[in-house]
């Protein structure tokens, strides 16, 4: 099956938030999105709200057609707003106030004690767990001992790597997230990926056939900029198509 295209409408919510009031409305991106293909869409709530608000949460639920990918840093505060919104999935991601965006995966390792209560919960309300970590061995076992069925491999570094045209690097972080990608797949996970990925790297990780969904926000609302959501959904759909067909 062709991997699945989740958006991530976080930056239109920036936009707005940048001058205030209410446009651009991140809510009809989002429909925009399905519209043009869009699997899924995902949407931030974070603790000090710096683009989605909890107004575009309850909104997005009330609205779109397709399944709503709620991510999350692991408080009560979010929890609360899970189990009362109840997304298709609730993805649990680290959250640091000054980071301009999220730097790395979440410690399952270190917080397993402090996060399985809040996969348990989660579950119990009917809300599929996905967890945001990096391509290591470790945490993919504790993704196993925290009852999580979706894990969401971080791609930042890797697709840095590449930007920084530091090759080396990029052919090891790679290499990582094949690794972990078939070692995920062999412990019965699901295997997600995304953060920074663009349509070269988008191509490449679908090309592996452990991946079931791509997660892409900031690229692809910088790049709607110039040729319009619609089209830019179109070319990832492509990219994603062409990944696919070089599955072995």
């Amino acid at each position: 099956m062709l991997p699945r295209l989740g958006v991530n409408i976080d930056h239109v919510a920036t936009i707005r938030n940048a001058r205030g009031g209410h446009l651009p409305d991140p809510v009809r991106a989002a429909v925009m999105a399905i519209e043009a293909g869009a699997d899924s869409i995902t949407a931030h709530l974070r603790e000090d709200r710096r683009h989605i608000r909890d107004l575009d949460i309850s909104r997005l639920k009330a609205t779109i057609t397709k399944p709503l990918n709620f991510e999350m840093a692991v408080t009560d505060e979010m929890l609360a707003i899970a189990l009362e919104t109840k997304p298709h999935a609730a993805c649990l991601v680290p959250e640091k106030r000054e980071e301009r965006t999220t730097e790395g995966g979440l410690d399952i390792v270190g917080g397993h004690h402090v996060i399985k209560p809040f996969c348990a919960r989660l579950k119990e309300a009917g809300i599929r767990v996905s967890l945001f970590i990096e391509p290591d061995p470790q945490a993919l076992q504790a993704a196993v001992s925290l009852g999580a069925p979706v894990v969401e491999l971080h791609t930042g570094a890797w697709c840095e790597a590449i930007v920084d045209g530091r090759g080396e690097d990029a052919n090891r972080h790679y290499h990582r997230l094949c690794e972990a990608a078939v070692l995920g797949q062999q412990q019965g996970l699901e295997i997600h990926v995304g953060h920074g990925l663009d349509y070269q790297t988008a191509e490449l990780m679908s090309a592996l056939p452990q991946v079931f969904e791509l997660n892409i926000g900031h690229f692809m609302m910088g790049e709607a900029m110039f040729d319009g959501l619609p089209a830019v959904i179109s070319k990832m759909k492509a990219a994603i198509a062409r990944g696919y067909a070089k599955r072995i």
